[in-house]
């Protein structure tokens, strides 16, 4: 059986594992790196005509620096407040995932062929926590095969959804590593792939 969070201890375990790992200061520092990287990958990927001109252009390095750092969430004008909230938290929690799953391979001795569900709910959450309109576009272009591209104007947040499933996924998967963590057991995540 397959278990979510759903209990207010199911949430203290994720919190207190996610706390624990992130206090070791090398595990902090990967953190931070992967969550800078993943922000950096979602937002540069709305944009890779103008980020290859901000890096290949004739343009001195400080216009190329502030043409990047315009990209970014409430920096420059791309994203609202949610959609910028909603990105930086994906990005928060890509880092911690994948911190808890190098974690969880390292301290436990698993390889990535034991536990490659938990490797897979990393790649699947940062997979889907690109753009709205990057998943409305892939989405657009699956729904078109069967005439069905017009759905997407029925959602009801524009393509906010995609990355809200991937925090949920992401969410899945820390809980799954901190439960498989949990006493210097190796479950890992219980999805069989």
């Amino acid at each position: 059986m397959i278990r979510v969070p759903t209990r207010r201890r199911d949430w203290r375990l994720m919190r207190r594992t996610a706390r624990l790992v992130l206090s070791v200061p090398g595990y902090a520092l990967l953190g931070g790196i992967v969550a800078v990287a993943a922000l950096a990958l979602f937002v540069f990927s709305l944009n890779g005509q103008l980020v290859v001109f901000a890096v290949t252009g004739d343009l001195a390095a400080t216009a190329r620096i502030r043409l990047l750092v315009a990209q970014c969430p409430f920096v420059g004008p791309s994203f609202t407040t949610v959609q910028g909230l909603l990105l930086v938290g994906v990005a928060a929690l890509t880092g911690v995932d994948v911190t808890m799953a190098v974690y969880h391979f390292r301290e436990h001795g698993i390889s990535v062929r034991k536990g490659r569900s938990s490797a897979a709910g990393v790649v699947l959450g940062t997979l889907g926590a690109g753009c709205a309109a990057c998943g409305s576009a892939v989405l657009a272009g699956l729904l078109s095969l069967v005439g069905g591209s017009g759905l997407l104007l029925l959602l009801p947040l524009d393509g906010l959804e995609f990355a809200l499933g991937s925090g949920v996924v992401l969410l899945l998967s820390v809980f799954w590593l901190a439960d498989g963590m949990r006493g210097g057991e190796i479950n890992g995540c219980p999805v069989d792939v």
